[in-house]
């Protein structure tokens, strides 16, 4: 089945966003009745509440999607640290956990959630195509990893023949370009599917007048609008172009986000996260916008290929980056 070029995500169902089981499956069946046919979630959203949410709204659609989920993050409710990563003891594990929540006795797409630096990836790979074997996953793929992890495992799969990641879901936005470097042209080159999350920019692309009101009031989510950092003011004044950018070509900003994304020729699809009805309508309405040449040559005047506004916000790192991973500290 081929998927469409918007993808349903479901972090924010569950307790980490829309607590409200009832709506958040009329929202899965809004976006299926909408035409979406993938449905990404993760054994970590909301502590595996997702997945829940999802197995029920797909009770009796799941011929409808492609069903996508993820493994390897670690969570508090699970604080273990062999409860995490890409081993193949915890892969059998996890999966038989996510198949359970989703209600499904296969799923299409299993992703690994991030590297795992202590564990060999040919290890994670062999455990994988294992699972493809036996038919509980009919299709592999690896999340917010680098480039030289993703050639790495390319190179593995040729030489040991293990089944290759067929897609990589990368954080990409008009504030966020740093992967048209590096990771969507080895996507093309290897024919990897592209699965991008976080058009929005975790909120800055909304559209909302104050994103630090409601859920983000405090916490975590203020944290991420705090002007008082230089790279979140550079956000700031940039997303006031932005605004007036899409103003001018008569659209809301969350339809100019989504559509800069799509217009990629690495995307295969743009995964869009709602937390509520309202959300997922607007995101749907904007599902058909494409941006012409003048748009996109104004986008990148504002902010450049492959740059990040925010150093932090790029937050994927080798492990030596970390001071208490440096070799010549004993």
């Amino acid at each position: 089945m081929s998927v469409g070029d918007t993808a349903l995500g479901t972090m924010m169902l569950g307790s980490s966003g829309n607590t409200d089981h009832e709506e958040s499956v009329r929202m899965i069946h809004t976006a299926l009745d909408a035409g979406i046919n993938f449905v990404d979630t993760a054994d970590v959203y909301s502590n595996g509440e997702s997945e829940e949410i999802v197995g029920k709204a797909l009770k009796a659609r799941r011929d409808e999607v492609v069903l996508a989920t993820k493994f390897g993050l670690s969570v508090p409710e699970r604080p273990d640290e062999n409860d995490c990563g890409g081993s193949p003891r915890y892969i059998a594990r996890a999966v038989e956990a996510s198949l359970a929540r989703l209600g499904t006795d296969y799923i299409d797409l299993y992703q690994m959630h991030r590297p795992d630096p202590h564990t060999d990836l040919n290890e994670t790979l062999a455990a994988l195509s294992d699972l493809v074997a036996s038919g509980k996953v009919r299709a592999i793929g690896c999340s917010t990893f680098p480039p030289e992890l993703i050639v790495d495992a390319h190179w593995i799969v040729e030489t040991r023949q293990h089944r290759h990641f067929r897609t990589e879901q990368p954080r990409y936005s008009i504030i966020s370009r740093t992967i048209e470097a590096d990771v969507l042209p080895l996507a093309q080159r290897y024919a990897m599917g592209v699965l991008t999350y976080g058009p929005l920019a975790s909120g800055w692309m909304s559209g909302r007048a104050d994103p630090t009101k409601g859920h983000r009031a405090s916490g975590r989510g203020a944290r991420a609008f705090d002007l008082s950092l230089p790279g979140y003011q550079a956000k700031a004044k940039t997303l006031e172009q932005l605004t007036k950018l899409s103003a001018d070509a008569g659209m809301p900003i969350t339809h100019l986000a989504c559509a800069f994304v799509r217009a990629h020729p690495a995307v295969t699809s743009v995964i869009i996260g709602p937390r509520t009805p309202q959300q997922l309508d607007d995101l749907i309405a904007g599902g058909d916008v494409v941006l012409d040449e003048d748009i996109l040559d104004k986008i990148d005047e504002i902010v450049a290929p492959g740059s990040e506004l925010n150093a932090a916000d790029h937050y994927v790192a080798t492990p030596v980056a970390n001071e208490d991973k440096r070799l010549r500290r004993r």
